[in-house]
């Protein structure tokens, strides 16, 4: 059967969470293909960046509540495989010289598949090469086709050897996890619980088990996934305004939340400060 044709040259048309996302664009090649319709239940999208730079550069995400796995050729290693489940704080990573990654995105909770022993939260926090939960595979054939169809054709077929399948509990995490980001005004764990029809200490328990990340915890990234994108859009922004709109008690709650998350305050990052960018004090960089 032959695959079903996509296009792999779309953009990153949705930068929500990366940190200067203009000025990691500038770096890198970036592209988030889709993969193929079966896989779709478990996994958001692929990414693949290419990158050939004559000074080193540090990207920073504030992560999203999902689990990746990560084909990576970094300049002066071998190629290399590994899970990255969600980090705690601040990801960041350093690129330098010629390099190439192709990303697996999976949806919150149905990671779970890949390893459905294991709950999701064992991995948060991790960055495990070659681990033993995926099969034996040569990095090289995932990374060296030039053509990018071919990458996205080459992640499809690996993906499908892992023989995903089904589970209603895990559906059930990525619907929670999908509502919480579509509606602001979720705002407390004890009030979505109790409207979904679940004690909190339930729901706590599936978000360990299947997304790895607590419910407070998804609430409060996509609170400041909404600020960081605000605070780089050209438009000014109504601090107290957003801050009522995210459900904060006041400003200053907000300020607190975005710069302990990020590493500067969010004036300074609407006013286009770089400082974020190479600082590996930042909190919660990797």
């Amino acid at each position: 059967m032959a695959a079903p044709h996509r296009d792999t040259r779309r953009t990153a048309d949705d930068t929500r969470g990366i940190v200067d996302p203009a000025e990691l664009l500038t770096r890198v090649h970036f592209r988030r293909p889709e993969p193929a319709e079966p896989l779709r239940p478990y996994i958001e999208h692929y990414w693949l960046i290419d990158w050939d730079l004559t000074e080193p550069y540090v990207s920073h995400v504030v992560p999203h509540p999902a689990v990746h796995i990560v084909f990576q050729r970094l300049a002066g290693e071998d190629a290399f495989v590994e899970i990255a489940g969600i980090p705690h704080g601040l990801f960041a990573q350093k690129l330098e010289g010629k390099g190439r990654v192709c990303g697996i995105k999976f949806r919150p909770g149905a990671f779970r598949a890949v390893a459905p022993d294991r709950p999701v939260s064992e991995w948060t926090g991790l960055r495990v090469r070659q681990p033993d939960v995926l099969p034996d595979i040569d990095p090289g054939t995932i990374l060296d086709p030039a053509d990018e169809t071919a990458r996205v054709t080459a992640l499809d077929s690996f993906l499908l050897t892992l023989d995903l399948r089904p589970d209603p509990q895990a559906e059930l995490a990525t619907t929670l996890v999908d509502r919480i980001r579509a509606d602001r005004t979720i705002r407390r764990v004890t009030d979505f619980a109790h409207a979904e029809g679940l004690s909190v200490r339930l729901l706590q328990r599936l978000f360990a088990a299947y997304v790895g990340v607590g419910p407070k915890w998804v609430i409060l990234r996509y609170r400041i996934h909404e600020a960081l994108e605000r605070a780089g859009a050209e438009e000014p922004v109504d601090w107290a305004g957003l801050a009522a709109d995210l459900g904060y008690a006041d400003q200053a709650h907000l300020v607190r939340d975005f710069t302990a998350t990020v590493g500067v305050t969010p004036t300074a990052y609407a006013q286009g400060v770089q400082g974020v960018q190479g600082v590996q004090g930042a909190p919660g960089a990797r």
